[in-house]
């Protein structure tokens, strides 16, 4: 599975927030960007960004001067940014909740840039769509407690584990389809079928 690190682009500019929108603009131009980061201040300070979209509706469209406007003024910030480790489908969920376009990706410090262009060109989401991936995972996961089952015994630790990530890779998977929830799922079959699992489990939950 893809993670935002493998996608994202290196190459990202920073420009301070005291910088002008020209120069901003002239910045985008040299460097062939459709956004800039917008530096901290200080290690406590956020991130802020400034995109084509900010100075072509708040800058162009109401015929301000971009030499004397600031980009502090026309900014984002702080800005919405994603971990390197998150995979490229929630990456594109977020974008869509959100509606941005493009994000800084960040762990401590400044490492990349990620668009919906780097989703789009650079995703792997036509070779391998998530939800039959999760599909796959899942049935190979329900193969697997069930075995387990048979050779260790339903109540057992190892059947146990295996039916708490069957139940996981089951949510996640309704939940990327985006579809209504199974009236029962594979492990409350399962318990159905072994009633002292129920009981086990419920313990369990009890304990936590």
């Amino acid at each position: 599975m893809l993670k935002a690190s493998d996608i994202m682009t290196q190459d990202v500019a920073t420009i301070k927030g005291s910088a002008t929108v020209a120069e901003a603009v002239k910045l985008m131009k040299w460097k062939e960007l459709r956004a800039l980061i917008v530096e901290t201040r200080t290690p406590q300070d956020a991130y802020g960004i400034v995109t084509h979209t900010d100075i072509i509706t708040k800058v162009v469209a109401y015929g301000k001067d971009p030499e004397k406007l600031r980009v502090y003024e026309i900014m984002t910030k702080p800005c919405i940014v994603v971990n390197p480790d998150l995979g490229v489908e929630y990456v594109a969920r977020l974008f869509a909740n959100t509606g941005i376009r493009i994000a800084p990706v960040i762990q401590g410090e400044l490492l990349g840039i990620i668009s919906e262009s780097d989703i789009l060109y650079k995703g792997d989401f036509l070779e391998n769509p998530k939800q039959p991936l999760l599909q796959r995972q899942l049935a190979a996961a329900i193969e697997e407690a069930r075995n387990l089952a048979a050779s260790y015994g339903p109540t057992s630790k190892q059947c146990l584990d295996a039916w708490a990530l069957a139940d996981e890779l089951e949510a996640e998977a309704v939940y990327q389809a985006g579809v209504v929830p199974p009236e029962k799922t594979a492990f409350q079959i399962f318990c159905d079928e072994y009633p002292e699992v129920l009981q086990i489990h419920h313990k369990e939950l009890a304990a936590v």
